[in-house]
């Protein structure tokens, strides 16, 4: 059986999702479409709309085979480690080829580039740390010194964010030397951090999310963009957890860990540098929420993307020892299945590369503590009364199947 890889956050799965996953199977002529999907927390600093046992859910629905997650050392980091660590579960499960979605659409445009900075590397990396003195933010630094060259025909666009994960994607596979053949497909229609409704049929999650959270009925202006069992499976979450999940679920919370930490306490976590603890603090006092404080701290050199993310590893106590940067994932969390993914299973499971958990109960390794923590902490964005239940089906639940 011949599989090809997605890496996805389904936050949530919409129609533009499942004409991914079909144009995968199509694309690369495959028999099964594994997915990579981003745990409780994502990569731009906030946490899922709902968890990932939903989300599993929906992707299955949507014609996903199996659904392993990112854990949380890799799913809360910039593009290259993200890349990293999705790229490294997509070997470890015999991927053969592996399609994401870009702006280009154009495969040999990705290889043309990599290959360009490849021999242009002492440049570009003078050129980044250049801009990078000028007060620009890293992503901002990277997109402006590969625009300082001027031979750059049939190059990639490095300004769009779907071509800049995908430029990322690439280099994780030349990098742990994987056989992995990418391929691209072109976005259709809504780009990726479209707030608004673009077209009749397909819509951002972001679009769709601000739509979930600016009406009291939360699904029926968004059921012309996603699949019945989205629509079905959001209805469910929200009437038995009485809410979706958005940053200002968790600010009380934040703003505590960052009143009551030292600013010594706070340089230990992960990505806190620069002197910034001391702004976040100041903010902390007087912001009156999520959005007041973001507003606060943003600055020319620090993207929203990822003062969100140091957000979250405050938020989780993710310090800078455990959230070093190793070359790849260390597990494979199995989150769901389909019957036919689970017949691919059965047969690539002897010669997987990584240990598989089906259930973190029978895993004891401490490197999925994040994970863990990342769970609990996520459960303060619901009542009370359901968090022990929440947290008891991240060490009970079983892959989800199916049929």
């Amino acid at each position: 059986m011949k599989a090809v890889g997605v890496i996805v956050e389904y936050n949530p799965f919409h129609n533009g999702h499942a004409f991914h996953v079909q144009a995968a199977r199509e694309t690369s002529n495959a028999d099964i479409v594994i997915a990579v999907m981003s745990g409780n927390f994502l990569q731009r600093g906030e946490p899922a709309l709902v968890s990932k046992w939903y989300r599993t859910k929906m992707a299955l629905s949507g014609g996903v085979d199996l659904v392993f997650e990112l854990p949380y050392q890799f799913a809360t980091q910039n593009a290259e480690f993200f890349a990293d660590g999705a790229i490294s579960i997509l070997d470890a499960v015999h991927c053969e080829s592996f399609c994401f979605g870009s702006e280009s659409g154009d495969i040999s445009s990705f290889l043309k580039t990599i290959d360009f900075l490849e021999e242009h590397q002492e440049i570009f990396d003078e050129n980044v740390r250049r801009h990078i003195k000028s007060g620009v933010s890293y992503p901002k630094a990277l997109s402006l010194s590969f625009q300082d060259f001027t031979d750059t025909e049939g190059l990639l666009n490095l300004t769009k964010p779907n071509n800049i994960l995908g430029f990322q994607y690439i280099k994780s596979i030349k990098k742990v030397n994987s056989k992995i053949k990418p391929l691209t497909i072109a976005r259709k229609n809504a780009n990726y951090h479209d707030e608004h409704f673009a077209s009749e049929t397909i819509a951002s999650a972001t679009s769709i999310r601000k739509a979930l959270f600016s009406t009291d009925d939360r699904t029926f202006t968004i059921d012309q963009y996603v699949p019945e069992p989205t629509t079905e499976l959001l209805k469910e979450y929200y009437n038995h957890y009485r809410g979706f999940h958005q940053w200002e679920n968790y600010w009380s919370y934040l703003q505590f860990r960052l009143i009551q930490c030292t600013p010594e306490e706070l340089r230990n976590i992960y990505e806190v540098e620069e002197g910034i603890e001391n702004r976040l603090k100041a903010a902390a006092l007087t912001a009156g929420s999520f959005q007041e404080f973001m507003e606060k701290i943003k600055t020319k050199r620090y993207t929203w993307t990822r003062l969100q993310r140091i957000c979250v590893h405050i938020l989780t106590n993710a310090v800078k020892e455990e959230m070093s940067k190793p070359e790849g994932a260390n597990y494979l969390r199995l989150l769901g299945m389909t019957q036919k993914g689970k017949t691919y299973l059965n047969k690539v499971k002897s010669e997987l590369k990584l240990p598989l958990v089906s259930k973190l109960s029978s895993y004891k390794q401490k490197e999925i503590m994040l994970d863990i923590k990342a769970a609990q902490i996520y459960s303060f964005g619901i009542p009370l009364d359901l968090r022990n239940e929440f947290i008891q089906q991240e060490y009970k639940q079983i892959p989800i199947i199916v049929k």
